[in-house]
């Protein structure tokens, strides 16, 4: 903003536009033109007894002011271009249950390799048999394997309150959903008791409604477990944080095809890397573990999750 000091210093309308922007007041800068009137040259390399004088910037560096970059666009003090993007009550929601999560959550960290080629074939033998009638990812798979693990093992079905720990007696897995509003989860509700082909589908329905903003807070709010999968982005392995209330959430990486050993014999085959976040308040160490052993029977047998 332009003071009423500044307006009645000699000064062109580009060098009180720069001024403006990189916070100079042109009453400590000396002009060098006609009758000492203050140009552009003047506030970008401001006399070094000067009060306001800012530290040169590296040659090359290009400052806001020097080119046009659309309405809106801001300077800080070192010249660097930025645009504020305002934060929306999900992202803000989401920032401060994230913030809330790592500093009150005590979280420990388990990875586990699981070799893949079953459940690929298996996704293959029933998308070609579909015809088109729906397609399963391996994310469908994986929500799946994580529900029967759970009713398999539910000492890892729970979550922390001061009282008590609390078992839940269904596996309703929170998927976390990339939207342009900002990260939700919404919940397959009951996955344990769902097909494959359903739990794509609702997958598919409740993903295409968060992105839309159309989501229910039942929908999303709750959750006995989460999945966050960025194997689809070619990130191989990662550790999530936990979603308040519940105690683990699983973060899958992308397959990869490498070189392992069987029985004494270098095979070739596919591998995708599963780390568990864990609360350590409401589940151990050994019970994290064992849930990862279950889980892993499950993706690499999927023939079993049929049954």
């Amino acid at each position: 903003m332009i003071t009423t000091a500044q307006k009645r210093i000699l000064a062109s309308p580009l060098a009180r536009r720069i001024a403006a922007e990189k916070g100079i007041d042109l009453a400590s800068v000396k002009g060098s033109g006609p009758r000492g009137r203050i140009v552009k040259s003047d506030i970008q390399n401001p006399s070094a007894g000067s009060a306001n004088a800012r530290p040169s910037f590296p040659q090359g560096r290009r400052l806001l002011s020097e080119t046009k970059r659309g309405e809106g666009v801001k300077a800080n003090a070192f010249g660097m271009a930025y645009t504020e993007i305002p934060n929306n009550n999900i992202k803000k929601i989401t920032a401060k249950r994230l913030v809330e999560s790592k500093q009150t959550v005590p979280h420990f960290y388990l990875t586990v390799e699981c070799r893949i080629d079953a459940l690929m074939d298996a996704r293959a033998q029933i998308n070609d048999a579909a015809k088109g009638a729906y397609k399963l990812s391996v994310n469908d798979f994986v929500i799946k394997a994580c529900a029967n693990a759970l009713m398999a093992y539910p000492a890892a079905n729970v979550s922390w309150t001061d009282d008590a720990i609390l078992q839940y007696l269904d596996a309703d897995i929170s998927v976390a959903v990339s939207t342009p509003n900002g990260l939700i989860t919404p919940i397959v509700k009951g996955a344990q008791d769902k097909g494959l082909c359903r739990i794509s589908e609702e997958v598919k329905e409740l993903a295409g409604r968060a992105r839309e903003g159309k989501l229910k807070p039942e929908e999303f709010q709750g959750g006995t477990f989460t999945v966050s999968n960025l194997g689809m982005y070619g990130v191989k392995e990662f550790g999530a944080i936990i979603n308040p209330p519940q105690a683990c959430i699983l973060a899958v990486g992308a397959g990869e095809e490498k070189p392992f050993v069987d029985g004494g014999a270098i095979k070739v085959g596919n591998f995708m890397t599963c780390t568990l976040s864990v609360d350590h308040r409401a589940v151990d160490g050994a019970v994290g573990a064992e849930y990862l052993k279950v889980l892993k029977q499950y993706i690499e047998n999927p023939v079993s999750m049929l049954l």
